[in-house]
């Protein structure tokens, strides 16, 4: 599986932005997707995750209410809608697939990495 995420950009507090996960492969939907984000200095953090179907997401807490992942397996994509965006969402944004089909939270059990998007988030 090969990812490619874009859609990052500036945006001023309280703005919205879209990213997206494009996947190339015939195995997309039997893999569970998560999107991570590295602020400068800091480790890489998990921030979403959707299970094969769909059916399943999970939310670090931070964002909960504010970022919806979902997925459409007939367009090979993933998806971050991002909206009351705050200066603490300022990251590069990943992609990622793990080889298991559920819910998946941990960096070590993804398989495949795309290249970041940044986001930046301005006052």
């Amino acid at each position: 599986v090969q990812l490619q995420a874009y859609g990052g950009g500036l945006v001023q507090a309280g703005g919205s932005l879209r990213l997206s996960c494009a996947a190339s492969g015939p195995t997309f939907s039997s893999h569970g997707m998560g999107w991570f984000r590295q602020a400068p200095g800091k480790e890489r953090e998990f921030v979403a995750a959707i299970s094969w179907s769909g059916g399943s997401t999970h939310y670090v807490d931070s964002v909960k209410a504010r970022f919806t992942i979902s997925r459409d397996n007939a367009k090979n994509a993933v998806y971050l809608q991002m909206n009351s965006l705050k200066l603490e969402d300022t990251a590069v944004y990943y992609c990622a697939a793990s080889r298991s089909p559920g819910i998946v939270t941990t960096l070590v059990r993804y398989n495949y990495w795309g290249q970041g998007t940044q986001v930046t988030v301005s006052s």
